[in-house]
C-alpha cells in the first residue's frame, strides 16, 4: 500500500482538514466479479482498505471516521453471503482490535445490533470495550444501519418524551432530534467519500449529511488506499463551504 508522503505533506499544508469523514465503502462485489472471484473474497479484500482509511485518517489529523459497513437492507441478501459477512466481521475484530487499541482508536458501532448473530454481537461488544479510551481517532462502524430507521426511532423517542412531560412540544427542534440519533454529541461529517463511482446516499446518515461535501471516486473499495483518502481531503480543502450563506 502506498504511504503517499508527498500527498500527506500537501494535506498538512493545505488548510483545514475535515474533522469528520464518512465513507460509503462500495465496490467489493464488482471487484470480485471483475476478477471472476467469489463475492466473499471481495469483502475480504475490503478489510485491507479499512485499515488504510483508519491509518490515513490518523496521519492526516481527522478526528472521526464513520464507515458504512452493512446496511439494514443488506439483510435481504442471500443467507450464504450474510453468513460470510458476519464471519468476516468477527474475523476483522479478532485480527484488528489490538492494532486499533495500539493506534489510539476508539470504536463505536451504530445500527440495529439486535439483528446480529450472538457471536457477532459478542465480538462487537468486545471491540467496543477493548478500544474504549482511544484518543487518536473515533471510528464509527455502521452495521445493520438504516438512516430512515434511525430518524424514525428518534421521532418516537421525542414523542415519548413529550407525552411523558420530559420535553415541551415547543422545544422539539433540530437539536432535540440530533440528540436522539446514534451520532448524538458528534460533529456532523464534513466530507463524505463514496467509492465505485455510484452517486447516491443509500440511506446513510441522511440527517447528518445535510451540509457535507461529497466526493465520488471510481476506485473500488478493495483498491482504496490512503492515497485516495488524501486526494479526497485535498479536494475538500479546495472548496468553499458556505452552509447556505453568501460570501459578501
Amino acid at each position: 500500500m502506498s504511504e503517499a508522503p508527498e500527498l500527506l505533506d500537501r494535506v498538512r499544508a493545505g488548510g483545514e482538514v475535515p474533522r469528520h469523514v464518512a465513507v460509503i465503502m462500495d465496490g467489493n462485489g464488482r471487484w470480485a466479479r471483475d476478477r471472476h472471484l467469489p463475492r466473499s473474497l471481495g469483502h475480504r479484500e475490503g478489510m485491507k482498505a479499512v485499515r488504510e482509511a483508519v491509518e490515513g485518517c490518523i496521519a492526516a489529523g481527522v478526528e472521526i471516521l464513520t464507515l458504512f459497513a452493512f446496511s439494514e437492507e443488506n439483510w435481504q441478501r442471500p443467507p450464504r453471503e450474510i453468513g460470510a459477512l458476519m464471519a468476516l466481521l468477527e474475523e476483522y475484530i479478532a485480527r484488528e482490535t489490538d492494532e486499533l487499541r495500539t493506534n489510539g482508536v476508539e470504536v463505536h458501532v451504530i445500527g440495529d445490533l439486535a439483528r446480529l448473530s450472538p457471536p457477532a454481537r459478542e465480538a462487537v461488544d468486545r471491540l467496543i470495550a477493548q478500544t474504549r479510551g482511544g484518543t487518536k481517532l473515533l471510528l464509527n462502524l455502521a452495521i445493520s444501519y438504516s438512516s430512515r430507521a434511525e430518524i424514525a426511532a428518534a421521532a418516537r423517542r421525542l414523542a415519548e418524551d413529550v407525552r411523558a412531560g420530559r420535553l415541551a412540544l415547543e422545544d422539539v427542534d433540530e437539536d432535540a432530534v440530533s440528540l436522539r440519533l446514534y451520532t448524538a454529541g458528534l460533529a456532523d461529517p464534513d466530507l463524505l467519500v463514496r467509492t465505485s463511482g455510484e452517486r447516491r446516499l443509500s440511506n446513510f446518515l441522511l440527517w447528518q449529511l445535510a451540509y457535507t461535501e461529497l466526493y465520488i471516486t471510481p476506485v473500488l473499495w478493495p483498491d482504496f488506499t490512503r492515497r485516495d483518502l488524501f486526494e479526497a481531503i485535498l479536494d475538500f480543502q479546495g472548496r468553499e463551504r458556505r452552509f447556505g450563506r453568501v460570501t459578501a
